[in-house]
């Protein structure tokens, strides 16, 4: 099972310090990867986040360190740890572009990004950034493949419904053949079973291990349908809450004290999740001790 933490990147705490401390305290402490997101802006306006009721959108959303920058940033400062995004609003940014960026993450790092890749959900993100709404899926979808022709070899060609790239050569390639391993952020079914037809890795959230196991399930049986073996490709749990010092009653999985997450851990292995990193919202100059503790309750 591999570990990782969110890396500070947002409202008051996302300084220089604080984010060079997290990266490499997580390399010192042993931990695999560390995580960025991306947000445009914080409309203020109350709106619905995954399906909730409207309300104010987090304040930290006012401030938000660029995600790319930000792993830059912290590949400078280590050597080992995986550089993952979770989620970059994908069609916001034209492919080439976007691809680009990352391979140049994906070189100047050794070939540590793991790329997370979303369709979006903010009408304000997508208005600022002059792209519509309409047929967002089918957007993501064309996208993905536009980026997976800009990091295969020259020369480049695409043209699609969405995006064209005219013959050209576009570089640098990323490290591996093909470019960085592909994660999305999926809920609803259909958009689980797109990603598993896609051949993509996933990036669920978990509110209970009964919503993961059926969103699994249909990944997995799209995956398979479609020619693609959902064992390889890899599966990274975004944990949105705490590891905290004492035992929790009632609780999301993944938080709670070192021993329950511990038990958490080996339930998730047995459904196929071999990565999880947690965003949490204690003090961060606590988090690393936090999972120093997960780990030592691991062992």
């Amino acid at each position: 099972m591999e570990l990782g933490i969110a890396l500070p990147q947002s409202g008051a705490s996302a300084t220089a310090a604080a984010i060079r401390d997290v990266a490499t305290g997580a390399e010192r402490l042993g931990l695999d990867s560390v995580w960025v997101f991306e947000r445009q802006l914080r409309p203020l306006v109350d709106m619905s986040q995954g399906g909730g009721a409207p309300g104010p959108l987090p304040e930290i959303y006012a401030s938000v360190h660029d995600p790319l920058e930000t792993l830059a940033f912290a590949a400078a400062v280590t050597e080992r740890v995986t550089l993952g995004t979770s989620i970059l609003i994908a069609p916001l940014h034209p492919p080439v572009v976007l691809g680009r960026r990352l391979a140049t993450l994906d070189q100047l790092s050794g070939g540590r990004v793991l790329a997370g890749l979303g369709q979006g959900w903010m009408p304000q993100e997508f208005a600022v950034a002059g792209v519509p709404t309409a047929a967002r899926g089918d957007r993501f979808e064309e996208w993905i493949q536009a980026v997976r022709a800009v990091w295969g070899a020259d020369p480049v060609t695409f043209d699609g419904r969405f995006y064209a790239v005219p013959e050209a050569q576009i570089g640098p390639k990323p490290v591996r053949p093909g470019g960085p391993p592909i994660i999305t952020g999926a809920f609803a079914p259909p958009a689980l079973a797109r990603a598993g037809r896609m051949g993509l890795g996933l990036n669920p959230g978990a509110w209970s291990f009964d919503a993961l196991e059926e969103s699994l399930g249909i990944w997995r049986d799209a995956a398979r349908g479609a020619g693609h073996d959902p064992d390889a490709l890899p599966v990274v749990l975004r944990v949105n809450g705490d590891v905290t010092a004492r035992p929790l009653d009632r609780r999301a999985p993944a938080t709670g004290s070192p021993e329950q997450v511990a038990e958490d851990l080996e339930r998730l292995d047995r459904l196929g999740v071999r990565h999880v990193f947690w965003a949490m919202g204690a003090p961060v100059d606590e988090q690393l001790d936090r999972l120093a503790g997960l780990r030592e309750a691991v062992r």
